[in-house]
């Protein structure tokens, strides 16, 4: 079977980039091992959407369909220090309407999904595995675990942290383990949050309580392996006890709704993200550290990009050239890199006990809050990906 380009993975980032190339001639074929479905009660997985990308999903069509009674906007973000340092980030005072949105990974990619299936210019393999890939001065090959062959100029890896596009096409990967997991978990709270957003860089790692509609609030805890081990093994109620004193009890008593969740985090950079025939988005392209808040975000800018470079290819053209990839190659090369070593860097610098760098870094926190020109700048870079 013959296509202009195939996306090996729909997740987010994949299924968007499909979604944003509707209106072109282009053929494509998405592999995906298992369509997303909604869970049950609330999702463990939960993202921040950046201004951004919500602009992106609304041109896709996908934002207007969302149930936004389970998005919830963030209008203010308290950023605590671990020893008096302080930093607020205030829509209002950026001039946004919010700083971010924050729901499930499954209310997204569901309504993704759904356009995915209804579009005129893709063909779905799913649950499909891919097998084996060969990559020729003219065409890539796909072939599928059950026999089925697909060819297409450009193949695009989508398939995550582990990529296997990645590994097959011989593009090398750095990876750093931090010593830390993420455990999730989603709450109902005493107290409503308001729209605020709280972190607090703490001796145990980086707590978030990120807030979802009504008294929901989502946490990410990135803990060191041991604390980590220890959260997921208490009990509901002094696990919720935990988190309710680790925010200094910012909302009152936590009640734990849904199952706990935990992932390795680690700094995953490559070398390159565009060969010959092959191209990476998501987090087949890089990984960050979630203090940021920003991993799906970038997805969904890579996604973007490509798409507006391969949109504008004339039907001559051909989408898997080396001069094409490399344009969407320098559009991204960036914000991932920033964001990459801003966050590794906040991560080390927060995760150092030292009595001297302690006071340091707290002034410094405090001292930005007091030059609206730099917040203000960070707030327009983490909203919209540029200054």
């Amino acid at each position: 079977m013959k296509f202009d380009l195939i996306i090996v993975g729909g997740g987010l980032a994949g299924a968007a980039l499909a979604v944003a190339l509707r209106r072109s001639a282009l053929r494509i074929a998405v592999v995906e091992h298992a369509a997303p479905r909604r869970p049950t009660g609330w999702d463990a997985r939960i993202y921040a959407y950046s201004p951004a990308s919500a602009r992106f999903l609304d041109e896709l069509g996908v934002w207007a369909h969302l149930d936004h009674d389970r998005l919830g906007p963030v209008f203010e973000m308290r950023i605590h220090g671990d020893a008096g340092g302080e930093l607020v980030f205030s829509a209002y005072d950026s001039g946004l309407e919010e700083l971010a949105w924050i729901g499930e990974s499954s209310l997204v990619h569901v309504e993704i999904w759904e356009s995915l299936k209804r579009q005129h210019n893709v063909t779905l393999f799913c649950p499909a595995t891919p097998a084996a890939l060969e990559i020729d001065a003219d065409v890539a090959t796909l072939r599928l675990d059950d026999g089925r062959s697909l060819q297409a100029a450009l193949v695009i890896g989508a398939d995550g942290r582990d990529s296997w596009v990645r590994e097959r096409a011989g593009i090398e990967a750095t990876v750093k383990p931090y010593g830390e997991r993420g455990v999730v978990a989603n709450f109902v709270c005493e107290r409503p949050n308001h729209g605020v957003a709280f972190q607090w860089f703490r001796a145990d790692g980086v707590l978030a309580w990120l807030p979802l509609p009504g008294r929901t609030m989502s946490m990410v805890w990135s803990a060191p392996d041991a604390l980590a081990d220890e959260l997921l093994a208490l009990d509901p109620e002094p696990f919720c006890a935990r988190v309710e004193a680790a925010g200094g009890r910012a909302l009152g008593k936590l009640e734990l709704a849904g199952q706990r969740a935990a992932f390795p985090l680690r700094l995953m950079r490559v070398e390159e993200v565009v060969r010959p025939r092959v191209a990476l988005i998501g987090d087949a392209a890089h990984a960050i550290h979630p203090l940021s808040g920003h991993g799906i975000n970038l997805g969904f800018q890579d996604a973007k990009a490509l798409a507006e470079v391969l949109a504008a290819l004339p039907s001559w053209r051909d989408a898997g050239e080396l001069s094409v990839l490399r344009r969407y190659a320098r559009m991204r090369a960036e914000e991932p890199f920033l964001l990459q070593y801003t966050t590794h860097a906040l991560s080390r610098l927060f995760g150092r006990q030292d009595p001297l760098l302690s006071s340091l870094r707290n002034v410094g926190m405090n001292l930005t809050g007091q030059l609206p020109v730099l917040k203000n700048a960070l707030v327009r870079y983490a909203a919209n990906g540029r200054f």
